[in-house]
């Protein structure tokens, strides 16, 4: 409220009864200067679209460059909410593999030429580069580039969806794909929505013109303004500090979870141990079926988890992986529920052996 009060003194109602169509002005400038100092992105507030979380705009993406039948390149396994989007857009989703390094530049390269030779050139390929949700890597600087060399060589534009960047609990910084690009072809996504509050649903987008015009003509509804003036006034005085402060909270929980994994799982299963992002991804027994455990497990011992089938472009896929979150609870909640989990697992027979 503090913030928000500050703002309508300095700027009247005016901003709030008639709003730049883009989205507020003082907030854009704000994240323009934010993804220069933090993401070497050369942008200014007209280059900024912002929107209802980083959904809105990957939904405004997917509605000007895709329609039903085109190919969309993702990860083997990516974040269910726009597999969700691709799904209502009707896209024909195709998932490459990846290492720890990120998505195989040879797959990508294949799968592309395999999309072109049946005479659907991919609309894009979306790529969750830093903390990729589920999976936890985040792509190389030299990944980067040789995937930026493939879709360069075929035509095809990056959506770089970077909604975890600011979730840093170790390793180095790396440049943003869009920094590296030298062709004006990746579309560059952001979000404040896991840094300051989930509920407080709020992103943005910057990329080449002609996108960015077309995308206005499909944005529909506005973020409420006085989120958007309170969000300004507290980003540029608390922001950085926040982070700092809830990164120091969130490695902590992290670090339970690993090593409560490592405690009750041992070589029973195989787990990502990701730098930042919200998420570990868990590979279980070849023929375990967690879908069908994943009701069974929150009815028993009151531990939730999402099965791997729900980050699978053909929704079926990965029945033996699941996806675990330390974002909510307390380091001795997480403790405890892995030591269930763990157990419960085990008697169901799921573990490697």
């Amino acid at each position: 409220m503090e913030c928000l009060s500050e703002a309508l003194s300095e700027t009247g109602d005016e901003l709030a009864i008639y709003p730049h169509p883009q989205g507020n002005t003082p907030l854009r400038e704000y994240v323009a200067d934010k993804i220069k100092r933090e993401r070497d992105i050369n942008a200014t507030a007209d280059d900024i679209i912002l929107g209802n979380g980083s959904g809105q705009p990957i939904d405004m993406i997917s509605a000007i460059l895709v329609n039903p039948g085109d190919v969309v390149i993702t990860d083997e396994w990516v974040y269910g909410g726009t597999l969700n989007t691709l799904r209502r857009h009707s896209a024909d989703i195709r998932g490459v593999s990846a290492d720890e390094e990120g998505m195989d530049p040879d797959a990508l390269n294949f799968e592309i030429s395999k999309a072109i030779q049946e005479g659907k050139r991919p609309k894009y390929v979306y790529l969750i580069a830093t903390f990729q949700n589920p999976q936890g890597f985040t792509i190389t600087r030299r990944r980067r580039e040789q995937l930026l060399e493939v879709t360069h060589r075929h035509g095809v534009p990056i959506l770089e969806d970077d909604c975890y960047a600011d979730n840093r609990y170790g390793g180095d910084q790396v440049t943003s794909m869009y920094n590296l690009d030298d062709q004006n072809s990746v579309i560059y996504v952001g979000s404040f929505s896991k840094i300051i509050a989930p509920g407080m649903s709020l992103g943005y987008m910057t990329g080449p013109d002609d996108v960015l015009d077309r995308a206005m003509t499909v944005k529909s509804g506005r973020i409420s303004e006085f989120t958007a003036m309170a969000v300004e006034k507290y980003a540029r005085r608390y922001l950085d500090a926040h982070v700092e402060e809830i990164n120091n909270i969130q490695r902590v929980k992290r670090d339970a979870m690993l090593a409560s994994l490592g405690e009750n799982f041992g070589t029973g299963a195989e787990w990502s141990d990701p730098d930042g992002g919200l998420y570990i991804w868990m590979k279980l027994k070849d023929d375990a079926d967690m879908v069908s455990l994943s009701a069974k497990a929150l009815e028993e011992i009151d531990v939730g988890f999402h099965p791997g089938t729900n980050y699978s472009p053909d929704g079926a896929s990965g029945r033996n992986y699941i996806r675990l979150c330390y974002g909510y609870n307390q380091p001795e909640e997480i403790e405890e529920g892995i030591g269930k989990l763990g157990a419960f697992l085990a008697k169901e027979g799921a573990l490697q052996s």
